[in-house]
């Protein structure tokens, strides 16, 4: 498992100080401090590829944990490519609520934003 600040995230994920906010209220309100997000990339999806945002207190052989302000972000080995330099935000407006991710890495997306490729 490799630990990184937030500092030397050049190479990995970004997470917002709104996303952050909100994982700390949706851990408050679960109760629990032994989670942390993971970020994972999986086939799928009509562009090929998917992306999972759950709460895991698992810890896997060669993750990459990120820190910000408190909040633990978790990658896989596998996916860490494909999230390099990708951003995670919580937008909550009269249109859309929710978590969305910008990534550099992708080159295309289907109709629905819930893939890429």
């Amino acid at each position: 498992m490799t630990v990184q600040s937030e500092a030397s995230t050049a190479q990995g994920i970004v997470l917002t100080d709104e996303a952050a906010g909100k994982v700390k209220a949706l851990l408050e309100q679960e109760g629990r401090t032994d989670l942390r997000l993971r970020v994972a990339v999986q086939p799928g999806g009509c562009s090929g590829l998917r992306y999972q945002l759950f709460f895991d207190e698992r810890e896997l052989d060669g993750d990459v944990v990120v820190d910000f302000d408190g909040v633990g972000v978790v990658t896989d080995r596998m996916s860490a490519p494909y999230l390099t330099g990708a951003t995670i935000d919580f937008v909550d407006t009269i249109e859309k609520q929710g978590f969305t991710i910008d990534n550099p890495n992708a080159t295309g997306s289907c109709a629905c934003g819930d893939s890429f490729n």
